[in-house]
């Protein structure tokens, strides 16, 4: 339903508003997530949801759900191809459910807690990459790269020259979908929400991947920093982002 809404309106003409000075919002992240709004409120009218772009919904009971309705908006402002419909399932406090779909590729990547990972139906596990130098990694930057010394610059500059190779494809979620599919290696980013890490994070730790904080320790979707990888090479990340322990959130 979402996804084939993306689709439709999919194209390089889009009305655009800016959140930020490099924030965007488009007519259909709201129409989107008006419209998954609506098909849970339909079946859960008591659940509670957490939503991007404002659409949130109070209730009762101890479910909630956690919905980007549009990862990856500049992309999709420009006609860029890489962006795709992330809802996760939180039930007392715990991920319990994660669904991201790529329309693009027509990919839709589920993940249950203590049951694994798919895409398409078929089993996610993560790479087997033991090496740091043999590793393809994924970043993103922070909104406020402009105005804040911490913007992640710096830890790009450390393992550009540690790693293979870097992407920076603008989808935290589908990332972290290619993490637990083992076309990355390892994943981090910083000052997300939780909807751009809620139902990834789910993904990667079922298909047997580690998720942590930059220094290693516990994740929470109100981190703001996420580090994810296909654990073999998680040590040597950490070594490298933990760099400055006043920032361990």
């Amino acid at each position: 339903m979402a996804g084939q809404l993306l689709m439709e309106r999919f194209g390089p003409r889009q009305r655009v508003q800016h959140k930020g000075e490099i924030d965007l919002v488009t007519d259909v992240d709201r129409r989107s997530e008006l419209a998954i709004v609506k098909a849970i409120r339909d079946v859960y009218p008591d659940h509670l949801i957490l939503t991007e772009e404002g659409t949130s919904r109070g209730g009762e009971g101890h479910v909630r759900w956690i919905v980007d309705p549009l990862d990856g908006t500049t992309n999709y402002a420009h006609g860029y191809p890489c962006f795709c419909v992330s809802i996760a399932v939180e039930d007392e406090g715990e991920i319990a459910l994660g669904v991201i779909y790529n329309p693009v590729l027509d990919e839709i990547f589920v993940s249950r807690k203590g049951h694994g990972a798919t895409v398409n139906g078929e089993e996610l596990t993560v790479s087997g990459t033991e090496d740091l130098t043999d590793s393809l990694l994924a970043t993103g930057f922070p909104y406020d790269i402009r105005r804040s010394r911490d913007n992640n610059l710096d830890n790009f500059a450390r393992l550009a020259v540690r790693a293979q190779a870097i992407r920076r494809a603008g989808s935290a979620a589908l990332d972290l979908c290619y993490v637990a599919a083992g076309r990355f290696d390892g994943f981090w980013e910083m000052k997300l929400a939780p909807w751009d890490m809620a139902a990834g994070a789910l993904m990667v730790a079922e298909a047997g991947g580690v998720v942590t904080n930059f220094c290693g320790g516990p994740f929470g979707i109100d981190a703001r920093e996420i580090l994810a990888s296909n654990g073999r090479i998680h040590g040597q990340m950490v070594e490298v982002l933990c760099t400055d322990t006043s920032r361990f959130r």
